[in-house]
């Protein structure tokens, strides 16, 4: 008997989806597929509005790490009229004015910005000694880190000129220099000046001023630096969830390179206007597609940290996150052989800027961000809170506690201003019985202790701990922080 061939198929009958038999042509009013259910419709009439929403959606989480670096350069340049190449020197540390992802306030910080698309710039380090250092990175601007600056940097605390190349540069690079190659035209650097011991951050300040920043065409002979010291500026480098969001992202991606792995996003954004060589000029039904998806990104995103999963904890029986949540190599690029991460990468850089390229099993500073109270409950505006601290944190140099604003990640604007509390208050605080001290964190301070209190401003607080120079015990995990409880 002759075999059938295996494509053959039975006559008046074919298998379908899930090896169903579909009904024969010769019966079948309608194809097997190739549209939706019967007596179904679309979830809106106006789908053009709702496609623009989407992409808005994706774009705002997609977008979250160039545009918040975008910002600072974007604020510096109309709010305090800083140009390419001026240096940004606090003189002293950050108050609530400067506006910024979970900054600092316990030493002063130096930033600028330079665009390589007018050629390669040239960053002078000054060298780490007796009078002072500095540490920190260069970024491009996806924020990836293209070179560490200080003692744990490329100059090694040498200090030296950094070159930085822009994208596709083939000339010879000059002797002396330290050459960066940067994958996008504009870039940015933040740094902190660390007084050393027996200086002041006076001193600190004086040393940045070290710092020079020029153009390689200008080398033979550079300008006179440019120093801004915004201290008593509002510098508001936060980005924009609203319809805002899409003008950086316009500036940002239609000038930058575009990397292969966002050419679909890149597809995406042209249909909201958002093209190479084309004017930033949305209409009415794209603006307002805009404005909500960054809105809804924004909730989002606050979601995923009200939900934060109980196995990324920093200590499994503690209520604290670390600030640095990397991807599963230790970096913060996200990126994997078959996908990019886009929510944790979107998370990690909505709550944080100036990342290093790698972390390390033993950093040079240790952040811890409390989630939530000791009885698992996220913290509430209005109420007031207070943590004991050990007598004896495992720090080689200091640790401070700042409290920001849940909403915003900054700090918290107040009468006083005050958003720190570190272990150079200590002389100044209300101590325990056992050394420690307990530090207040809420509307109202507790009668007879306003030294140990930090406010909030009804704010939803966020407050978190940093540990400079953090010994073994804490990087193994075997000292733990108790946490934050009512007081109330």
């Amino acid at each position: 008997m002759k075999r059938m061939p295996l494509h053959s198929v039975c006559m008046g009958a074919s298998i379908g989806p899930g090896g169903q038999s579909a009904p024969s042509a010769s019966k079948s009013t309608e194809p097997f597929g190739g549209q939706p259910p019967q007596g179904t419709q679309a979830s809106t009439k106006d789908l053009d509005y709702q496609l623009k929403y989407q992409r808005a959606f994706e774009a705002t989480l997609w977008a979250i790490p160039a545009a918040a670096i975008y910002r600072f350069r974007g604020a510096a340049f109309d709010d305090l009229g800083l140009k390419d190449n001026d240096i940004i020197v606090y003189s002293a540390p950050a108050t609530p004015k400067l506006e910024a992802l979970t900054a600092n306030s316990s030493t002063p910080y130096i930033t600028a910005f330079t665009d390589l698309q007018k050629g390669p710039a040239v960053l002078e380090v000054p060298a780490a000694g007796a009078d002072g250092s500095v540490y920190g990175q260069v970024v491009d601007a996806w924020q990836l880190t293209i070179a560490d600056v200080g003692p744990s940097g490329k100059d090694q605390g040498k200090g030296g000129k950094y070159l930085l190349t822009p994208p596709g540069y083939k000339d010879a690079i000059p002797d002396g220099y330290i050459h960066i190659p940067s994958p996008n035209y504009r870039v940015a650097f933040a740094f902190r000046s660390v007084p050393v011991p027996g200086k002041t951050t006076a001193d600190a300040y004086e040393y940045a001023k070290r710092l020079r920043m020029y153009y390689l065409y200008e080398a033979e002979n550079p300008p006179k630096q440019r120093f801004i010291d915004p201290i008593n500026d509002r510098y508001a480098t936060l980005p924009f969830y609203d319809e805002r969001m899409f003008k950086d992202i316009h500036d940002i991606f239609t000038i930058e390179p575009v990397r292969p792995q966002d050419k679909l996003m890149m597809g995406m954004l042209k249909s909201l206007g958002i093209e190479r060589g084309k004017p930033y000029a949305p209409g009415e039904t794209t603006t307002r597609a805009m404005r909500q998806g960054a809105i809804d990104a924004w909730h989002y995103l606050q979601g995923v940290f009200d939900n934060f999963p109980t196995d990324k904890l920093f200590w499994p029986d503690r209520h604290y996150a670390s600030l640095m949540q990397t991807d599963d190599n230790h970096r913060f690029t996200y990126d994997y052989p078959d996908r990019i991460d886009i929510i944790a990468r979107a998370a990690q850089y909505a709550w944080c800027t100036y990342v290093p390229e790698v972390l390390s099993d033993s950093p040079a500073t240790q952040y811890t961000v409390a989630i939530a109270d000791k009885s698992g409950k996220p913290l509430d505006a209005g109420k007031l809170y207070k943590v004991n601290v050990p007598p004896k944190v495992p720090v080689k140099q200091f640790w401070a506690l700042t409290v920001y604003d849940r909403a915003t990640f900054s700090f918290i604007y107040s009468e006083s201003n005050r958003t720190t509390l570190s272990s150079f208050d200590l002389e100044k605080m209300t101590k325990n019985a056992d050394g420690g001290v307990t530090i207040y964190v809420g509307l109202t301070a507790p009668q007879g202790l306003e030294a140990n209190w930090i406010p909030t401003s009804g704010k939803r607080p966020m407050p978190m701990f940093r540990y400079y120079g953090p010994t073994d015990e804490l990087n193994q995990k075997t000292f733990k922080m108790p946490d934050f409880e009512l007081a109330e």
